[in-house]
């Protein structure tokens, strides 16, 4: 299987991509910072020796870039799984957040996974078969103090896979909107959170894998997970 996973080098990318680093598979990884990729990359060679890793330094926030990863995936073979989950988390709020930071937002949580997703369909449609992940987040669901524009880009982002997976229906390619709490990652490094209190990536990664496994007939439309306590 080709499987394709943005914003790979951590955190919940990394544990996606050692999901499915399965024997048979090819996998394409992408992230901004080109050493910390290969950094990932190597580790998951190295556990995984049967499995083929294919990267390429891609800046999800810039939509040339974006085109240019989408290009080279197909070079390999169409996509049987696309998991946009590049994404970044700035706090602010609405009314004295930085200007432009809303379009920042924007460009790398939603325009992302649009301008890739468009780019890749064509072919996914022809074979009439794949699964599209969208990583959202609990953010897309609720408003909360401090979310600003962040999460207005992962409210639009849910409404991005709702609309496509009402388009993909007669297609046969699934969608699924992946929609975590609070998750030790990049985003919480630093923060003085008790480990007990927070979901670990690999969490998201198992339900990621187990709901791409199900039959043709059958899609998990949507993943939500939370913290056993809650939301922090």
């Amino acid at each position: 299987m080709n499987i394709i996973i943005t914003g790979a080098s951590k955190g919940i990318g990394k544990a996606i991509a050692q999901a499915f680093a399965q024997p048979g598979n090819q996998l394409f990884l992408c992230s901004r910072n080109e050493k910390e990729l290969m950094t990932t990359v190597e580790e998951l060679q190295k556990d995984h020796p049967d499995t083929v890793f294919n990267y390429r330094a891609t800046y999800m926030g810039n939509k040339t870039d974006v085109i240019h990863f989408a290009d080279w995936c197909l070079k390999f073979g169409v996509p049987d799984i696309l998991i946009n989950n590049a994404g970044q988390f700035i706090p602010g709020s609405i009314h004295n957040e930085p200007e432009g930071h809303l379009e920042k937002m924007l460009e790398i949580n939603l325009y992302s996974a649009y301008i890739l997703t468009r780019r890749l369909l064509p072919a996914m449609i022809k074979q009439k078969s794949g699964h599209i992940f969208n990583v959202c987040s609990i953010a897309s669901l609720n408003a909360y103090a401090n979310g600003g524009a962040y999460s207005i880009s992962k409210f639009a982002l849910l409404g991005f896979n709702k609309n496509l997976r009402e388009e993909m229906k007669p297609n046969g390619i699934k969608v699924t909107a992946v929609i975590p709490g609070a998750t030790m990652s990049a985003s919480w490094k630093g923060a003085d959170i008790d480990p007990n209190r927070i979901m670990e990536a690999d969490d998201i990664a198992t339900m990621v894998y187990a709901a791409s496994k199900l039959s043709p007939q059958a899609v998990v439309e949507e993943i939500i997970l939370r913290p056993q306590l809650g939301d922090l």
